[in-house]
């Protein structure tokens, strides 16, 4: 059986992602513990809050450092994706440089804020992690910042604007989207993640 590993940030809601890996026949285990995320198979950067918040909390546990040395697939959700970015104007804070971007507030285009609920998502073609998805799949969102569309975007929503909603460098892969919200298109992704990276 394939072990996925939750990083414990201290700001998210982890059971949810546990238990969305547990109902795919995975075993998801919960650790902040440095020498059992560096020896990893593979990683999920989960976060739910602010940018400054999560990233005091990871410094406090020593976790920054360790997760810009990562080679295996980690994949960011949500504020965790956010984090991989360099910046976040969200507590004007620098975040961990793992794929280029800077996260900003979504502008106002008359929308109610957070962006809340499900929308469509259009993604690069043949990306192994929307494999066996459909092309404008709708997934579940909810957050206020976003990254605008950048070379490392392989994915897009629109809200009001186009942002980016999956990112990707290497071996971080980041989606703005909660899968583990998702349905199926969402088991899906995850289970790419896990199979095809």
């Amino acid at each position: 059986m394939q072990t996925i590993t939750i990083i414990n940030t201290g700001c998210a809601n982890l059971s949810s992602v546990k238990f969305a890996f547990e109902r795919l026949g995975y075993q998801a285990d919960i650790t902040d513990d440095l020498a059992q995320i560096q020896r990893a198979e593979k990683l999920i950067l989960p976060g739910v809050g602010t940018a400054l918040a999560a990233m005091q909390s990871m410094q406090a546990r020593q976790l920054t450092h360790v997760l810009t040395q990562l080679t295996q697939p980690v994949l960011g959700i949500c504020l965790g994706m956010q984090l991989m970015t360099d910046y976040s104007t969200e507590g004007d804070v620098e975040t961990l440089k793992l794929i280029r971007g800077n996260t900003q507030c979504l502008p106002n285009k008359g929308l109610p804020l957070p962006h809340m609920g499900w929308n469509k998502v259009n993604y690069q073609d043949n990306h192994p992690l929307f494999k066996n998805i459909p092309q404008d799949s709708y997934f579940y969102f909810v957050h206020s910042y976003a990254v605008l569309p950048n070379e490392n975007t392989i994915a897009t929503c629109d809200y009001g604007v186009p942002f980016s909603a999956a990112i990707a460098r290497k071996n971080f892969y980041g989606v703005q989207f909660h899968p583990e919200r998702s349905g199926k298109v969402g088991e899906q992704l995850l289970r790419n993640f896990m199979e095809n990276l």
